[in-house]
């Protein structure tokens, strides 16, 4: 299947798939058979992190495809508990992963508490200058937080990683984003379907469409300039997630799902400002 591409903001040259494949639970042989499948059907863009502990097998999947290393764009993150040693953490993930370098790594929480998000992102730049990754950015992080490793180093991430779906369409973070010249990429881009998937926005342009209410909300992403992650271990749902990237919704159709942003959107209580993984 081909896939739609859009120009990096930061690096006009580079264009990068209109969506992604999000690997978190996939694990073990059966992780591994799913990525795979993923990769067949034409994802080019596999996300993973150091905490979701499958980046063996996201290489492993990348290798049982026969696919040229450089058709495919491998992305981790680096966990809080290395933010002091980012540089060590890619590294390792290089080995782990079998590669000589990593296409992308972010930061995945800023872990504001313990206040080590500005050494982590000074580990990261060093690791680009090391070449061992092409591309660092972040995750999770709100507009204070950029500003603040931006102003320190003088490094824009390429990146931003942020919970986005319709109960949480996060219009001012993508605005900031945008200002900075920096892609917004979307975790649980379909706010885990359920009640979702039935609200009359949402049914009413897959209805219009022809399309179900999942790649409604995958095309409301795209058209919103955001590159969504999401995950499946289906090879159908696999095929249908990527197809819903050439499907233009209406305006009037993007601002009634965007409309269903609600103030207690976020699926769990994971506000960059306080919640915190190591």
């Amino acid at each position: 299947m081909s896939i739609p591409t859009r120009p990096l903001p930061s690096a006009p040259d580079v264009e990068l798939p209109a969506i992604g494949l999000g690997t978190y639970p996939l694990r073990g042989s059966d992780g591994v058979a799913a990525m795979r499948s993923a990769l067949e059907a034409g994802y080019r863009f596999v996300d993973t992190a150091v905490n979701y502990r499958n980046e063996r097998e996201v290489a492993e999947a990348l290798q049982q495809s026969g696919l040229p290393r450089e058709d495919v764009w491998v992305q981790t993150k680096v966990p809080g508990r290395d933010h002091r040693g980012a540089r060590r953490c890619v590294e390792t993930t290089l080995q782990v992963m079998d590669l000589e370098v990593v296409d992308s790594v972010l930061i995945h929480w800023p872990n504001p508490s313990r206040d080590e998000y500005l050494a982590a992102w000074e580990g990261l730049i060093e690791a680009r200058e090391r070449g061992l990754v092409r591309h660092i950015g972040v995750s999770n992080f709100h507009v204070h937080h950029l500003d603040r490793i931006i102003e320190a180093t003088g490094v824009t991430p390429f990146a931003n990683q942020i919970e986005l779906h319709p109960y949480l369409p996060q219009e001012e973070m993508r605005a900031a984003d945008s200002e900075r010249g920096i892609l917004t990429q979307s975790w649980s881009p379909i706010a885990r379907g359920g009640d979702l998937f039935e609200e009359p926005a949402v049914t009413a342009a897959a209805e219009a469409h022809g399309i179900s209410p999942g790649q409604a909300v995958l095309a409301w992403q795209v058209s919103l300039g955001a590159m969504p992650l999401p995950k499946s271990a289906d090879p159908q749902r696999q095929r249908d997630n990527l197809a819903a990237a050439s499907v233009a919704l209406t305006e009037a159709e993007v601002d009634a799902i965007s409309a269903l942003g609600r103030p207690d959107g976020r699926l769990f209580d994971a506000d960059p400002d306080h919640h915190e993984e190591l």
